[in-house]
C-alpha cells in the first residue's frame, strides 16, 4: 500500500534545541542543572495537564514561576531564555513544504494550548493539511488515540501513512497501529529515509 500521508513531530524535530547555553544561564540562575530545569517546563505535573489541555498554557508557566519563586511580570522574560538556543530548522521546513500537494502532510505533537497560535506567528502553520496538538485533542503520544485522530483528519489508513518523531517510544507506538516510522535523530537522515519510503527520489 502506497503511502498518502507524512506526519511530522514539532520539537526536536522541526524546532530544536541546538545551543543549550541560555537554558543553562537560566539554570544556574536558580541553582539547579540543566536537566532539572527542563524537566520542571517538560516533564512536571503541570506539563501533563497543560499537554492535554487541562490547563491553559499560561496557567502552566504560572506554575513554572511559583516554583521558582518569581512574580507573574517574569513569565516573558523567563519563557525568552529557556527557549533561546531553539532553532527551527528551515532546510527541513522547506523538506516539508515540498511534500505538499503530494501528500497529505500533517502535525502530531504532544504541545500546549498556545501551540496553533506559534504556528501562525511562525507562518508555519501553512505546512501542514492538518493540525494534531495534544492539547487540543486531550490525549499524548504514544496514545494510540492521537495517532488515530490524525489519521482520521488525513483520511487515510494507518498503513498509508509514516510519522517522524525524536523519541523512541512514539515512534514504537505508531508502528504497533501499522503507521510507518521514521526515528529522528539527524535532519539528512530523516529526509533521506522519507524520500526512499514516499518514492521521491
Amino acid at each position: 500500500m502506497s503511502i498518502r500521508a507524512v506526519f511530522f513531530d514539532f520539537g526536536g524535530v522541526i524546532q530544536r534545541t541546538e545551543f543549550q547555553a541560555p537554558r543553562q544561564h537560566l539554570a544556574e540562575r536558580f541553582r539547579m542543572e540543566y536537566d532539572d530545569i527542563d524537566k520542571l517546563v517538560f516533564a512536571g505535573e503541570s506539563a501533563r495537564r497543560a499537554s492535554v489541555g487541562e490547563i491553559l498554557e499560561d496557567e502552566h508557566w504560572a506554575n513554572v514561576l511559583k516554583r521558582l519563586k518569581l512574580p507573574p511580570a517574569e513569565k516573558q522574560a523567563v519563557e525568552a531564555e529557556f527557549f533561546g538556543g531553539d532553532v527551527i530548522d528551515r532546510e527541513l521546513v522547506n523538506f516539508i513544504h515540498s511534500l505538499r500537494g503530494k501528500f497529505h502532510v500533517g502535525l502530531i505533537s504532544n504541545a500546549w494550548s498556545g501551540m496553533r497560535a506559534f504556528l501562525e506567528r511562525e507562518k508555519l502553520v501553512e505546512l501542514f493539511d492538518s493540525l494534531t496538538i495534544s492539547a487540543e485533542v486531550r490525549v499524548m503520544k504514544p496514545e494510540a488515540k492521537i495517532y488515530s485522530i490524525a489519521l482520521g483528519q488525513a483520511g487515510v489508513k494507518a498503513e498509508e501513512a509514516v510519522f517522524v518523531d525524536d523519541v523512541q517510544v512514539n515512534i514504537d507506538a505508531c508502528q504497533e497501529i501499522g503507521m510507518k516510522g521514521v526515528l529522528f535523530k539527524d535532519p539528512q537522515k530523516a529526509m533521506k529515509e522519507l524520500e526512499k519510503i514516499l518514492k521521491i527520489k
